[in-house]
């Protein structure tokens, strides 16, 4: 694709409950579609993606889900990100769905072409691991929903909270070739969205910092993501930082050519791994102890 600045990162929409929307087609990639939508309690939401598996993450609010096959009630339970744990969906085979919101519900979703069929799910907060990440001023929360080894296709999705003034997605890594050793996927060819929240406390002026950048600097983009935005990546290392003051939050939707988070390091910052000795006692931003 032609990876530009503009290409690259996706400003909120805001028309008639839709807040943002990828397809595959306007990333110029294969796999990868996303959209965030807001609804009103009460307001239902209908959709169908033939020959696709499909995730529906709930950003805010609860909702009830009934599809041709499968059904579930009173999902969510989380105001906003910065609330609690996540609850989703998980759908395959191409059925039909409608979201009918039992409160103000903001809810995100992914769709992926496959030729697989896999049961459809409730995911809940007890199927959420979390996961804290890296070290010092790099120290970040990743929560599980779909992760490696999930029984789906292609599409991994995880949310991953970054405290004001931390690296994330950091070292630099990248995961734009498939490579396997000894039979084990060690870099997957994955396309990549961020979705942003920030916790804007002190006023709606909050972003993070996104590089995406090849080794040749043939793509080199620094992009500032607020709000509701997306940025995109379609290959390259991608490390992000957030503002000082200001927690940030990203659903991550990958597909690729496994449904794996394996990548490389950009070897001329590897080196910064070495140094974390502590943690940043921050994290976890959000917990299981909040679904209590």
């Amino acid at each position: 694709m032609d990876s530009t600045p503009r290409d690259l990162l996706v400003r909120p929409a805001y028309a008639d409950g839709l807040i943002t929307r990828v397809t595959a087609a306007d990333a110029g990639w294969e796999f990868l579609n996303a959209e965030v939508r807001a609804l009103s309690a009460g307001q239902t939401w209908r959709g169908q993606t033939p020959g696709c598996e499909q995730v529906f993450v709930v950003l805010g609010g609860r909702l009830d889900f009934e599809s041709t096959t499968f059904s579930a009630r009173n999902v969510g339970r989380r105001p906003d990100v910065f609330s609690g744990m996540p609850h989703a969906i998980y759908i395959s085979g191409g059925d039909a769905w409608t979201i009918t919101a039992l409160s103000d519900c903001e809810i995100a979703t992914c769709w992926v072409p496959t030729d697989e069929t896999h049961p459809a799910r409730h995911i809940t907060p007890a199927d959420s691991k979390v996961e804290i990440r890296g070290g010092r001023n790099a120290t970040r929360q990743i929560n599980s929903i779909l992760p490696p080894g999930s029984d789906c296709h292609r599409i991994v999705c995880v949310e991953v909270y970054t405290p004001g003034g931390n690296w994330s997605s950091y070292p630099p890594h990248k995961h734009d070739v498939h490579v396997e050793r000894d039979g084990e996927v060690v870099e997957a060819d994955l396309e990549e969205i961020y979705y942003y929240k920030i916790r804007n406390t002190a006023g709606p002026r909050g972003y993070a910092l996104q590089r995406v950048y090849t080794s040749d600097r043939a793509l080199d983009f620094v992009g500032a993501a607020h709000d509701n935005d997306i940025v995109l990546v379609p290959e390259g290392y991608h490390p992000v930082s957030a503002a000082y003051g200001y927690d940030c939050y990203y659903l991550n939707f990958l597909a690729g050519s496994a449904q794996s988070l394996a990548n490389s390091d950009d070897p001329d910052y590897a080196w910064v791994k070495d140094t974390w000795d502590i943690q940043d006692p921050r994290l976890p931003l959000v917990s299981h102890a909040m679904e209590s």
